[in-house]
């Protein structure tokens, strides 16, 4: 709904963007508003004999191997994945999509992802999630081949858009289950958010890294580097994963 309204605002009214943030804006308050006052919290109580809830716990979760082999995985792939924001982009410059219909680029990877995330999800319960979040990692970089290849395909748009949603299915609850089944219950929130911090940190300084790769080389040589780093990088992961989980 978000890329819709923006569209929307942004087609109403020119150099409307002061009114696209404040939409925003207004909308994240009113959902901070509803997760205070409708949203139950619940504790669960720890076991007995379990070590009590700290950061210092927290880190100490990386000492159990299969959550080290995962976050190790993560990290390693977050630092050669491309923000979403430079592939818009490049897309755009890829098929000369008019300005006016950028903003609704994301909408076609939420629409993948909306439409994947569910078998996704029961594929990966099925065959390891490990392998699906290795294959959404696949996608990503079909979708770096294509653009790469370019071509003025009117289906170009929606391979890539798909294979970015795609991407998205298959590793962002996947990887949390997999994390999830490595810690014990009661440092199940630590556990998961060492990991997620971790990717995020990863993915925070490959945008820095491609931002300047693409001043310095250019949009096209900036995403080959990426493509092969990505491709090296999925072959390290294989052999990270843990082996009860690929």
């Amino acid at each position: 709904i978000g890329p819709i309204l923006a569209f929307l605002i942004l087609r109403g009214a020119a150099d409307g963007y002061d009114a696209v943030f404040t939409v925003s804006a207004c909308v994240a308050a009113l959902g901070v508003l509803v997760l205070v006052l409708f949203v139950p919290g619940r504790r669960t109580a720890p076991a007995a004999d379990a070590e009590p809830v700290s950061l210092r716990a927290a880190v100490g979760l990386l000492g159990r191997r299969d959550l080290r082999r995962i976050g190790l995985c993560a990290l390693v792939l977050g630092l050669c994945t491309v923000s979403d924001a430079f592939v818009f982009l490049l897309l755009q410059r890829a098929t000369g999509i008019a300005d006016r219909w950028f903003a609704l680029l994301p909408l076609g990877t939420a629409a993948a992802f909306f439409l994947l995330a569910l078998p996704l999800g029961r594929l990966a319960d099925r065959i390891g999630r490990g392998r699906v979040f290795v294959g959404g990692h696949l996608a990503l970089l079909l979708a770096y081949g294509l653009l790469l290849a370019g071509g003025a395909g009117a289906w170009l748009p929606y391979a890539v858009l798909l294979l970015h949603g795609g991407f998205y299915a298959a590793t962002d609850g996947v990887l949390m289950a997999a994390a999830a089944g490595a810690v014990p219950e009661e440092h199940r929130g630590g556990g998961l958010a060492l990991v997620q911090t971790g990717q995020a940190l990863a993915r925070f300084a490959a945008s820095l890294g491609f931002g300047a790769a693409w001043t310095v080389w250019g949009a096209r040589p900036a995403l080959a580097v990426a493509a092969a780093l990505l491709a090296v990088a999925v072959c390290v992961s294989v052999r990270l994963l843990p082996a009860g989980d690929d």
